[in-house]
C-alpha cells in the first residue's frame, strides 16, 4: 500500500485531531496541511472533489456562518462554490485524508478505515 498521505487539518477541531492521532497510529506519518493558514487553489479543489466522487457541493461545511452570508444555499455555479471555499478556507469540510489516489472527508472519524483497507 502507498503509505504517502496528505490531511487538510484544522488544528483546532477535536475530529481532525483524532483523525490526525489515528492516521499516526497506523504508522503513516501524513503531510500535514493546516488548510486555514495554506487554503488550496481552485485547480486543487476541484482534483480533491474528483478524488472524493462528490460534488463541490458536498465538500463545504453549511453550518459556517459565512455559508450564510455568502447567500450560497441556493448556488448551484460550482465554480462560484469554489471560489467561496478559496475566499473562505473555513467553508471546506474536514478532515480531508487523501492516500494512495483516493480521498475521504473523515466525519465520522471512522470513513477513515475505507481508506486504508
Amino acid at each position: 500500500m502507498d503509505r504517502s498521505c496528505m490531511i487538510y487539518h484544522n488544528p483546532r477541531c477535536s475530529k481532525s485531531r483524532k483523525v490526525l492521532g489515528m492516521i499516526r497510529e497506523l504508522g503513516v506519518h501524513p503531510e500535514v496541511i493546516d488548510y486555514l493558514e495554506r487554503p488550496p487553489r481552485a485547480r486543487r479543489i476541484k482534483e480533491l472533489a474528483g478524488l472524493l466522487g462528490v460534488p463541490i457541493r458536498e465538500m463545504i461545511r453549511d453550518t459556517e456562518p459565512v455559508f450564510r452570508e455568502l447567500g450560497l444555499k441556493d448556488q448551484d455555479d460550482e465554480n462560484e462554490l469554489v471560489r467561496a471555499i478559496v475566499e473562505n478556507p473555513v467553508l471546506l469540510q474536514r478532515p480531508l485524508v487523501v492516500c494512495g489516489g483516493r480521498a475521504v472527508i473523515a466525519r465520522p472519524p471512522e470513513l477513515l478505515e475505507g481508506l486504508f483497507s
